[in-house]
């Protein structure tokens, strides 16, 4: 993505200490590519040792690469710690790791299910609740990455409709308890280019043009329109926003679009 129209500044984010779980790909990695060309200081976490460390590298030369799983707490302690101590208190935190796959309940294994649950809810609880003593208060901003199944059921997604439905809940209740000295915030992507879930739910160009008809803005986003979104609630512009999911989607939650386009041809 272009960023030279943006309405934030090279510098914006300078001496900021940021940190992001599951930052080693996609839309996180992003997130924090987009904080780093800000100004701010960077460490990114993932399970993978080998990922985090390219990640670091794409970041760039002063940028921390860790290996920890979200769900396990003490793993997820010990990282934000040792980011603290080398960078200093934390201002921005981002908790985005996330598993997922279709199927149908009946045929679901509880282990399965709760295997998403554990990474994308209690993950989200872990890197909060782990993070909230390293935070430079007041005025840290901590953003957890949800997804539209919180709001709309999905066939072949129980297990991430019930995890992301609980994550959106996390989030207004730490907003309400951490408030005025934290501000919790959440953002639901829908489908962007790039990202390994869009290239397995539509893998040819029939099934993205099938994609593209229902949605309003008739596109995919962009991993940077994402990380516009990350910036946007972790700025001077929305300290006083808290609570608040805020959907980067293009009007897809809204319904699908292309009924509408059924419906001029009827006019």
């Amino acid at each position: 993505m272009d960023f030279s129209n943006s309405a934030f500044k090279d510098g914006l984010m300078t001496g900021k200490v940021v940190f992001v779980a599951g930052g080693t790909s996609g839309i996180n990695l992003g997130i924090a590519k987009r904080f780093a060309s800000l100004g701010a200081k960077l460490a990114v976490v993932g399970r993978n040792p080998e990922k985090a460390q390219n990640a670091a590298k794409e970041i760039g030369p002063d940028a921390i690469g860790l290996s920890a799983d979200v769900r396990d707490y003490a793993a997820i302690r010990g990282a934000l710690e040792e980011v603290a101590a080398k960078l200093g208190p934390l201002d921005i935190v981002v908790s985005g790791a996330a598993g997922n796959f279709l199927a149908p309940a009946a045929a679901m294994s509880a282990n399965a299910f709760r295997t998403v649950v554990d990474i994308d809810l209690n993950g989200t609880f872990n890197v909060f609740r782990a993070c909230y003593d390293l935070l430079n208060k007041p005025g840290a901003s901590l953003i957890a990455i949800t997804a539209g199944q919180a709001v709309n059921a999905s066939p072949l997604q129980a297990h991430a409709c019930a995890a992301k439905a609980g994550i959106n809940h996390l989030i207004r209740v730490l907003a309400m308890e951490w408030g005025p000295e934290v501000r919790v915030n959440g953002i639901s992507p829908g489908p962007i280019e790039g990202t390994e879930g869009m290239a397995r739910l539509a893998p040819s160009d029939d099934t993205r043009e099938a994609y593209y008809a229902r949605i309003p803005m008739r596109r995919w986003g962009e991993i940077g329109e994402v990380a516009e979104a990350a910036v946007f609630l972790s700025s001077p512009s929305a300290v006083y926003v808290t609570g608040t999911v805020l959907d980067v989607d293009g009007g897809s939650q809204l319904g699908d679009a292309s009924k509408n386009d059924v419906e001029k041809g009827m006019a």
